[in-house]
């Protein structure tokens, strides 16, 4: 493999890497909201906590704050990466 084709596949793997830890970062986050909701009194909000339409609000609801929390830890991570340029 020539040095132009290694940089290439060098920069697309390391793009493959970014992009599996941006979704697992994602993934992990809506997990950790889900369970922190399940600790939640849904029987003040609604009649029957355990039905399919109190479901789907917990549902909708983690994945909307699991993703602010996510894209929190992602931008902080990448303004770390970014002030190690700086110290250098």
């Amino acid at each position: 493999m020539d040095g132009i084709n290694a940089i290439s596949m060098s920069g697309f793997m390391n793009t493959g890497v970014t992009g599996l830890f941006f979704i697992v970062v994602e993934v992990l986050s809506i997990l950790f909201v889900w369970s922190l909701l399940q600790e939640v009194k849904w029987d003040k909000l609604f009649r029957f906590p355990r039905n399919a339409k109190a479901r789907m609000f917990q549902v909708i609801l983690a994945i909307v704050i699991g993703h602010s929390f996510a894209q929190f830890i992602l931008q902080y991570w990448e303004y770390t990466v970014l002030l190690r340029g700086f110290a250098e």
